[in-house]
């Protein structure tokens, strides 16, 4: 069987986006390289785009061409710098750049017809051609459209419906049934482990036992199995304390609107969690009234608000209620109940004075005094919370949060509904449902309001998937549904059109600064590589590197050690302290640490080596590798460390891999690491 692809829509027949005009064309500087900069949109639309033009020296014939989580701002790629400047990295890379707000001026408005998103789309790429064409003289450019979370729906949705694009990278991808499941679990598990993630994730450290359920309560150890199974990466429990819900709070407010009789089911229905008085969500509810001691809310750092975020995880940010705050209000309260209540996201509602009717989500507490979180979607925030005087009464309720996190056991796919195969945890033997189905399933409806179409496995060109092992808002395991499709409708034809990759120690967001840096690492490295290898197999047959090799295991990713059978982009690494990876000295005693890094054979050399010995002191100074061979693919580092106070430490170590070599290469290190567990003992 041969893929053969014929687009649904071309972009040439479009009578809504055909109208195209400029309103700035003008030269620019931009970390020091000359590019032209094109404005513009579609008349009778709200349609805008730019794109940047390298000077004609420096142009090789193509355009990359990015798509953002949420569309909204043709320029939101326009003020990033570092790492995450892709117009930059288009510039030098022999290309131009292209970005549009898909048709939208505003992020969450209603959209009738989310074919929008790809239609603008891609008649703004076709419209660059125009452009580029005038510019550099006449040809076609080769095209590739990449986009990550949302916009990794969107990129798929371009190049499954249209020919414009020669090739894409879609990256950190969900499926149709993500949302708004994989948020709901993970926040139903921080809330049900929250008093046990120290022995889960220690003994998941190197030297620890392994098994991350010993000393567990029977329903911890029953939600940790139902979280792995669905495909929660175990390893990123480590970071708990550092990951929010992310698009949860957005979603929430849409479940309740259209299926408002859940929230009321969970607690007086069998068969879901709230029905039981002696489970966790029982315990957990808060409904509790109580009266302001004070109020405080930050000032105002300035007047200009980021509106145009694009990042994986900070594109909802835009609309959170604090924005152009100098920090999170806070409310302290009379009381609170006893104990350890579980505020998280309870809803704070003002029941007198000014402000009365007003509503806020918690994020934390301290004794009884209440952070206030981001607050989605609330315009007024600052100005309703000044209005909160001393001794008016407020109302505390947890309950349709603790709701929602269980949403997903009850929105188990119907039959003839196709969809990854962790869901079969939530079906008996019989392939039927064990918890009350819903009457609406609403992850296809929310994926395809934000892309205008499902994906399906079929698409236009070549195809580079990017995936991070430890994504905790896509998992990975549930990403391998769509590589199935891929591989159902390419056939034989399957290796010519299509690879993936997966970054270990990588999470859902793409940018340059990582939540924690000893335990993760920034995947821009394979992003931009994929980008480039995407276009040298498209316009020059050079074959990308094999896809990285894993099994699912229940709804777990798993990957080889070896680099030669892992195969991907990414370098392995190892590190033993003093030969082990869990070591025992003293006070004083020097511990001498070992690394060594290997790189898939093609992927390119190994080139620097960072260390961080796990006393809070971050990372040294970049340095090569003491020794290097089989052509650059392996190199080792040693360095050695004494710990002056007893404790348990964990040194880690960082590498950076390059396809030419290069460690000046900014946009082309791509890095891993590795930790080992030093005791010290008195």
């Amino acid at each position: 069987m041969n893929a053969e692809f014929t687009a649904p829509y071309d972009p040439t027949t479009d009578t809504q986006y055909n109208r195209p005009y400029i309103d700035i064309d003008e030269w620019r500087a931009r970390q020091g390289v000359r590019c032209r900069y094109v404005h513009g949109g579609f008349r009778g639309t709200d349609a805008r785009f730019s794109f940047f033009f390298p000077e004609p020296e420096h142009y090789e014939g193509r355009f990359f061409h990015f798509v953002a989580p949420m569309q909204n701002h043709e320029d939101a790629s326009d003020s990033l710098t570092g790492l995450k400047d892709r117009i930059t990295f288009a510039l030098t890379h022999g290309a131009y750049f292209v970005e549009t707000n898909m048709g939208f001026t505003t992020p969450f408005a209603s959209f009738p017809d989310p074919t929008m998103m790809y239609r603008e789309s891609a008649c703004a790429a076709e419209y660059s051609r125009t452009v580029a064409a005038d510019m550099y003289g006449p040809h076609r450019p080769y095209g590739y459209v990449y986009g990550g979370s949302g916009g990794g729906y969107k990129s798929i949705a371009c190049v499954q419906n249209t020919a414009t694009w020669d090739g894409s990278v879609p990256y950190i991808i969900g499926t149709p049934t993500s949302i708004p499941n994989t948020q709901t679990i993970r926040s139903h598990g921080k809330r049900v482990l929250r008093h046990c993630f120290d022995s889960i994730n220690d003994a998941l450290e190197p030297g620890g036992s392994g098994d991350p359920f010993a000393g567990l309560t029977d329903e911890e150890t029953a939600f940790l199995h139902e979280v792995t199974d669905f495909g929660f990466p175990l390893r990123t429990w480590a970071l708990n304390n550092l990951l929010d819900d992310g698009s949860l709070p957005v979603v929430r407010p849409l479940v309740d609107s259209d299926d408002d009789t859940y929230f009321d089911d969970f607690w007086t229905k069998p068969g879901y969690l709230g029905y039981d008085p002696n489970g966790s969500a029982a315990w957990d509810r808060i409904r509790f009234e109580t009266k302001v001691v004070r109020v405080h809310v930050p000032g105002r750092v300035g007047d200009d608000i980021d509106t145009h975020a694009t990042g994986a995880n900070s594109s909802f940010e835009r609309m959170n209620g604090v924005n152009g705050m100098g920090g999170r209000p806070w409310i302290e309260l009379e009381s609170l109940p006893e104990g350890d209540p579980y505020v998280y996201f309870a809803t704070l509602k003002v029941t007198s004075g000014a402000s009365a009717g007003f509503e806020v989500p918690l994020e934390s507490r301290a004794g009884n005094v209440v952070t206030l979180a981001p607050g989605f979607g609330i315009q007024d925030m600052a100005e309703r919370l000044s209005a909160i005087k001393p001794g008016d009464t407020v109302f505390i309720d947890n309950s349709d949060y603790i709701a929602i996190q269980t949403y997903h056991r009850h929105q188990v796919p119907r039959p003839g509904e196709d969809a990854p195969k962790q869901w079969d945890i939530y079906r008996d033997e019989h392939g039927e449902p064990i918890y009350p189905r819903r009457a609406k399933n609403y992850g296809p409806g929310f994926a395809l309001s934000g892309c205008g179409s499902l994906q399906n496995g079929k698409f236009n060109g070549k195809m580079i998937v990017c995936l991070s092992q430890m994504d905790e808002s896509a998992f990975s395991s549930q990403a391998d549904w769509y590589v199935n499709k891929v591989r159902e409708w390419a056939g034989d034809d399957f290796e010519d059109r299509f690879r993936v990759y997966v970054t270990d120690h990588a999470i859902h967001d793409d940018g340059e600064e990582v939540l924690d840096d000893t335990h993760l690492v920034s995947y821009l490295g394979t992003l931009y590589q994929s980008l480039l290898d995407l276009a040298a197999w498209v316009e020059h047959g050079v074959e990308p590197n094999p896809s990285t090799r894993y099994v699912i295991d229940g709804g777990q990713m798993l990957t080889p050690n070896d680099p030669d059978e892992r195969k991907g982009l990414q370098p392995m690494v190892t590190l033993l302290a003093d030969g082990l990876e869990a070591v025992h000295v003293r006070a004083g005693e020097p511990v001498h640490l070992v690394a060594e890094a290997r790189v898939p054979h093609g992927a390119g050399m190994v080139v620097t080596v960072e260390w961080n010995f796990g006393e809070g002191e971050g990372y040294g100074t970049r340095s090569t590798f003491d020794g290097i061979w089989d052509d650059g693919e392996r190199g080792v580092a040693e360095t050695e460390h004494a710990y002056s106070r007893p404790g348990t430490y964990f040194p880690v170590v960082r590498v950076a891999a390059n396809r030419h070599g290069d460690s000046d290469d900014r946009f082309g290190q791509i890095l891993n690491l590795c930790r080992a567990r030093v005791i010290v003992d008195a």
